[in-house]
Order: structure tokens, then sequence, then C-alpha cells
């Protein structure tokens, strides 16, 4: 795999562990629902870290078509699954998420499955 793939699929998955933190920081600070539907439209339009997500997987979207160009989407896909790593320890450091043994184990799979994947490139 060449370097600018490999760079491709970096920022790839830090563009989608990114935009995931930024998601869930924004949904954390919208109002319930119950509040009224109106109130919580507003503010979920409104909130700057919904909207750094969306800006965030609009870069991602670019990312992911040069990819697509360049790669099979048959091993582009499970490439880009180590977002599920990503997430993981992403949540636990900057969001202080509880992540269990079992979480970490399943995500280390995935990676393993992963490697399988691009080592075929």
């Amino acid at each position: 795999m060449s370097v600018s793939l490999v760079a491709l699929f970096a920022a790839s998955v830090a563009c989608d562990v990114a935009g995931q933190l930024a998601f869930k920081r924004g949904a954390d600070r919208l109002p319930a629902v119950s509040t009224g539907v109106g109130r919580f439209a507003l503010r979920l339009m409104a909130e700057p870290w919904l909207i750094a997500g969306l800006m965030i997987y609009a870069i991602e979207f670019l990312v992911w078509t040069r990819i697509l160009a360049l790669v099979p989407l048959a091993i582009a896909f499970p490439v880009a699954s180590l977002n599920i790593l990503g997430v993981t320890v992403a949540s636990h450091l900057w969001l202080g998420e509880r992540i269990a043994p079992r979480q970490y184990a399943g995500a280390a799979l995935v990676t393993a499955g992963v490697a399988l994947v691009a080592s075929s490139l």
C-alpha cells in the first residue's frame, strides 16, 4: 500500500473519529425532545458541536471519494472499519467513557481483520 493511500485512510478514519466525538458532544448538549420539538429542532440546528461534526464529515466525504477512486470497495470499506478502534479509544480518552475489556477485545479483532484485508493490496 502506498504512503499516499495510507495517508488517505488515516485521514478518513481520523475524520470519522473526530466527527463522532463532535456529534456525541453536541448530542449531550441538546435538550430533551419532551421540552418541545421546536425548541429541540432549533438547538439541533444551532449546536456548534453538531455543526463541527457535519463539517468534519464533509471533509471525510472528499477523502472517502478519493479512496474509492483508487481502491476496490471490498477492500476500502473493511480498512475504514478501523474507525471502530479509533472511536473506542477516543471515547475513553476524550469523553471519559468506561470501556469494558470485551469492547477492547472486539475492537482488536476488527483491527486484525482489517490487517488481513489490507494485506491483499
